[in-house]
């Protein structure tokens, strides 16, 4: 079976893509869903986000999220220790589940595929891309943020450009190009392919 990545930059659209692909029967792992939970269910991830930033983080067993967000919000090196410790824990539980899929592929949805190394198990890796007018747009209004807020979450990412070019395959999600044959294309595309 094969194993492949979906990613894309803040407002891109990859968990609309993501979506698409499971209406086509194609199962979805979606990593910071998985990372949410581990943080509550995992109990050496828990205890090492206690070791590494108090007991406070957590409250009646479950992670406070907002009080670990406001550690890590303008600590890039907190962040970076966060992000060290919860990957490693999220891309096990992405492989276990990857092996107990039996289509002929399946997906793992991640914002940050390449920042973590998840690609080292992956066969594949799809990017979607859109302008960054249009996912400033985009976050804005799903997340009900102001665009100066939009813009320090897309500096704190990986320059999308750069994120593409390592990508197998580009969806452009840009209102000018149909999204939807563009996934259904690639889907019949991908199980002929070689691992």
């Amino acid at each position: 079976m094969l194993r492949i990545g979906l990613t894309g930059g803040i407002g891109s659209g990859k968990s609309t893509v993501a979506k698409i692909f499971e209406v086509l029967g194609v199962p979805v792992y979606y990593a910071d869903d998985a990372a949410k939970r581990l943080l509550n269910e995992d109990e050496s991830l828990k205890t090492e986000i206690k070791k590494h930033f108090g007991e406070e983080t957590y409250k009646d067993g479950m992670l406070d999220r907002k009080y670990l967000g406001s550690l890590v919000f303008n600590a890039p090196e907190k962040l970076e220790l966060l992000n060290k410790l919860t990957h490693p824990a999220t891309i096990a539980d992405a492989e276990r589940w990857m092996q107990q899929q039996t289509t002929p592929y399946a997906i793992k949805e991640a914002a940050l595929i390449f920042e973590s190394g998840a690609q080292r198990h992956l066969d594949y890796v799809i990017g979607v891309t859109a302008p960054a007018p249009l996912r400033i747009l985009r976050t804005m209004q799903r997340d009900q943020v102001t665009r100066e807020e939009v813009l320090a979450r897309m500096n704190k990412q990986m320059d999308e450009s750069i994120k593409m070019r390592l990508c197998d395959f580009v969806l452009k999600n840009d209102e000018q190009q149909l999204l939807l044959p563009q996934v259904i294309a690639l889907h019949e595309k991908l199980p002929g392919l070689k691992p």
